[in-house]
């Protein structure tokens, strides 16, 4: 892998990540951009105890734009974007409507391709690893910073989610706090080893791979299973099979087998849908694939893993976050975990 790091016209960084290492990454962002003036500003919500941001400027951030307007293609005939190279591997560059900034933290946006058209599931097992090795470095890098308590590297994909750009793409929020559901999922690892003695990830892949009626996929160093009360009415966890804090810390062994493994899981989760009519096969699945990662003050016992899920029930439903969820946090699944799984297993390649 080769970096290349440069400056955006407003001063922004941005960040190449290339196979090819004679890659020469030496075009100028000419476009007459005026320096970013964003001022999240984080406030405590005294009644629960979490943080929330508060992020005005970023009601003018583009919405759907044209194909030919999207700010995440490669420049080139006219169309000049976040992106001045006229192709690219993988880029990373600091969002231009960040929800995080400064001394509250940073927000980076993560294309996975320059093809518009293209998704993270049609990418080949080289690019996949490119893509897991710039989670990586950002991820070493965020956390350095002064402030930084928490690195979570996640995808949106499909409007349905509230996605805004189509161009194949992810984030990364760089948190000065650490995030409410990791503070609850920290706690109860806390009691649980308390309670046992073990640690509460990995008894939760152990109970996994002993329930076979829940795992998706095995491999040597991964498995990826339903969760035993999965929210989301198609869920899939994927662990490394050795417990570690975050994705630097993952082996070459790891890092090798994690491609194969994470495409096949996205290639089916576009498949799911398939039988039950056009509308899925014209429209591919929407998700959010997110990395869970520990904090740096509290997060001894947690472990690294990816949360990968859909909202869509059916080809035509889908699953909304309506008054018990939205208003108390209480989930209801349409779809027993099981069931789901089975389905996953079904339509493999």
């Amino acid at each position: 892998m080769k970096r290349t790091t440069t400056k955006l016209a407003d001063g922004r960084e941005l960040i190449y990540y290339d196979l090819d290492d004679d890659a020469e990454r030496d075009a100028v962002d000419r476009r007459p951009l005026e320096p970013v003036e964003s001022r999240p500003e984080l406030r405590l919500d005294l009644a629960t105890g979490d943080w929330v941001t508060i992020a005005s400027h970023r009601q003018g951030r583009i919405h759907h734009p044209p194909t030919d307007a999207c700010p995440l293609c490669p420049s080139g005939d006219g169309h000049y974007g976040e992106i001045p190279a006229a192709h690219y591997d993988v880029a990373v560059f600091e969002n231009r409507f960040p929800s995080l900034a400064g001394r509250v933290g940073r927000c980076d946006v993560v294309c996975f391709t320059s093809e518009h058209g293209a998704s993270f599931a049609e990418l080949t097992e080289d690019r996949a690893r490119l893509v897991l090795d710039a989670w990586t470095d950002r991820t070493e890098t965020l956390t350095a910073l002064p402030g930084v308590e928490q690195v979570y590297c996640f995808e949106n994909r499909g409007a349905e989610i509230g996605v805004t750009l189509a161009h194949p793409h992810g984030q990364i929020y760089a948190f000065p706090f650490v995030s409410p559901r990791t503070a609850k999922m920290v706690a109860v690892a806390n009691a649980h080893r308390s309670a046992t003695g073990g640690n509460l990830f990995e008894d939760l892949l152990a109970q996994a791979r002993a329930a076979a009626s829940r795992v998706v996929l095995a491999g040597e160093h991964w498995t990826a299973f339903v969760p035993y009360a999965a929210r989301w009415p198609y869920e899939v966890h994927l662990y490394p099979h050795r417990r570690v804090p975050d994705l630097t810390r993952l082996t070459e062994a790891e890092r090798a087998e994690f491609p194969g493994m994470y495409l096949e899981l996205l290639r089916r989760f576009d498949r799911l849908f398939l039988r039950e009519g056009a509308l899925a096969q014209a429209a591919p699945t929407p998700y959010i694939s997110a990395w869970h990662q520990a904090p740096k003050s509290v997060g001894a016992e947690l472990a690294l893993h990816l949360e990968l899920f859909t909202v869509r029930r059916t080809a035509d439903k889908l699953k909304y976050l309506a008054g018990v969820e939205s208003g108390m946090d209480s989930f209801v699944n349409d779809v027993a975990p099981e069931a789901a799984a089975e389905r996953l297993r079904e339509v493999a390649s």
